[in-house]
């Protein structure tokens, strides 16, 4: 069993977000009872190598942002948008500035560049827990439990 990684938890490097993008990670989170739960993470990274992270949840319904059409960003790429219903964030502070979740604010999640990687700060993380979507179709597919 892998041991959890509490303070910093690299899980990139920091070219594997390209400038003005973002990228999808699923990562396993460990709550203080020890369970293992899913951790959507997107890592944001603008044209002027600023990094943010947010929890991949639209406040609206809680549905992953690039749901849908698989991106992140508005038409101009000038804001995060919801891929469900469209709901628009300012990039460096995850306010919603327009749509069904208007006022409220992204999650936001502590991140730190060192020696070129990307590092979660704060979060308890198991090291082998998480999956990286970069190689798989740009949407992520919705679960729904049977029964």
């Amino acid at each position: 069993m892998a041991s959890p990684a509490a303070a910093i938890f690299a899980i990139c490097s920091a070219e594997a977000v390209e400038r003005n993008d973002a990228k999808a990670f699923s990562l396993s989170r460990i709550e203080p009872s020890g369970e293992r739960r899913p951790f959507r993470l997107v890592v944001v990274r603008t044209y002027a190598d600023d990094y943010f992270g947010y929890i991949n949840a639209c406040p609206h319904q809680g549905v992953w942002l690039n749901v849908g059409s698989g991106g992140f960003y508005t038409a101009d790429r000038g804001f995060l948008r919801c891929g469900r219903h469209g709901s628009v964030f300012e990039i460096g502070s995850g306010l919603c500035i327009s749509g069904p979740c208007r006022d409220k604010s992204l999650e936001p999640v502590a991140l730190v560049v060192i020696d070129g990687e990307v590092c979660v700060c704060g979060v308890e993380l198991e090291e082998d827990g998480w999956q990286d979507w970069s190689d798989e179709d740009d949407t992520m597919d919705i679960m729904i439990p049977l029964g």
